[in-house]
């Protein structure tokens, strides 16, 4: 087992770990709006499915991404947290949100054990907002801002896509082939990202998806769904 030294200096290989589907944060649960697209007929096939995610990644990816980066500079995440709330407008995408910041926490501290995540967990004992318990996450295994905006950039359109597996019985290959094709958009995203978290939270993006706001909303009444949000 490495020192606590080694731990720290920080390898793309921890990037790997933190934006594997198999990490266990939860987000295996939820569909990125993806199911209420589905059953509004907004998402019948992998053309579809590629719009959506590349809607989903300028508006939602980016202010995510934003957020990730910002934690992984070392922004004060009271501020961050309260600009996630700003820009979450959907309860149920904020209570959500908080859901997924509390389950990665725990894989977090588990992974990389790190003052500053006990910090973070004890300041908001139900749950800091998602992308900034992510750029945590990603600051305490050592790794970059851009590096924490790359993996919230990948798990705003991963989700979607393979819920959309799930519910379509979409081509798995065909689903991955739309990520394949966004990761130039990814790249930039992240950049731009990483850029503004280096100004300070005002400077982050507040990029807005009305629809998946209004859909979650939906999505939440469902006596019936195959996903939480």
């Amino acid at each position: 087992m490495g020192t606590r030294t080694e731990m720290r200096t920080g390898t793309r290989s921890a990037l790997l770990v933190l934006a594997d589907g198999r990490f266990p944060a939860g987000g295996h649960a939820h569909s990125g709006g993806a199911e209420a697209a589905v059953k509004a007929g907004r998402i019948k096939d992998a053309d579809d499915l590629e719009a959506f995610c590349r809607g989903r990644l300028h508006t939602t990816g980016l202010t995510s991404a934003g957020l990730a980066a910002g934690a992984a500079h070392g922004l004060d995440p009271h501020a961050l947290d309260a600009a996630a709330d700003a820009r979450t407008p959907s309860p149920a995408l904020r209570a959500a949100a908080r859901r997924l910041g509390r389950q990665l926490m725990r894989a977090a501290r588990a992974a990389w054990p790190d003052p500053g995540l006990d910090a973070l967990a004890a300041a908001f004992p139900r749950g800091a907002h998602q992308p900034v318990v992510l750029g945590a996450a990603a600051r305490a295994a050592g790794l970059r801002p851009e590096d924490a905006a790359h993996c919230a950039a990948y798990e705003t359109v991963g989700g979607p896509a393979t819920a959309v597996v799930r519910l379509l019985g979409l081509d798995p290959y065909r689903a991955t082939a739309v990520l394949a094709r966004l990761a130039p958009d990814m790249d930039r995203l992240a950049e731009r990202a990483a850029a503004a978290a280096g100004e300070g939270v005002d400077a982050l993006p507040a990029a807005s998806a009305p629809l998946l706001d209004l859909t979650a909303e939906q999505h939440a009444t469902w006596p019936v769904r195959l996903f939480a949000s």
